[in-house]
C-alpha cells in the first residue's frame, strides 16, 4: 500500500532510538525516549517548489517532541507530519 500525504505534509518512518550509551551502557526500553528523528517516505504533491526542494524522499528530519499523527500500514510505524512541524534536515 503507498500513502500519498495531503495538504502540506509529509510521511515519515521513525528512526530506531539507540539501545546503548556511548560508554556502553544497556538502555531499558521503558527508559528510552521517544524518538524525534525520522526518514522522510512521502511528501505531499501539494508543497511549494521551496519546500520541494528542501524536502525529499531519504532525507532524514529532526521534528517535535509532541508533533504529528501516528499510523501503522502493513505491520510498519509511520508519522504524518505538517511541514512546519519539521525542526532541521541532517
Amino acid at each position: 500500500m503507498q500513502i500519498k500525504p495531503l495538504g502540506k505534509r509529509i510521511l515519515v518512518e521513525p528512526v530506531e532510538a539507540e539501545s546503548k550509551t556511548a560508554s556502553g551502557i544497556i538502555i531499558p526500553e521503558s527508559a528510552k525516549e521517544k524518538q524525534q528523528k525520522a526518514k522522510v517516505v512521502a511528501v505531499s504533491k501539494e508543497l511549494t517548489d521551496d519546500e520541494k526542494n528542501e524536502l525529499k524522499i531519504g532525507q532524514t528530519v529532526l521534528f517535535g517532541k509532541y508533533t504529528g499523527t501516528e499510523l501503522d500500514v502493513d505491520n510498519k510505524h509511520y508519522l504524518m507530519l505538517k511541514v512546519e512541524d519539521v525542526l532541521a534536515i541532517l
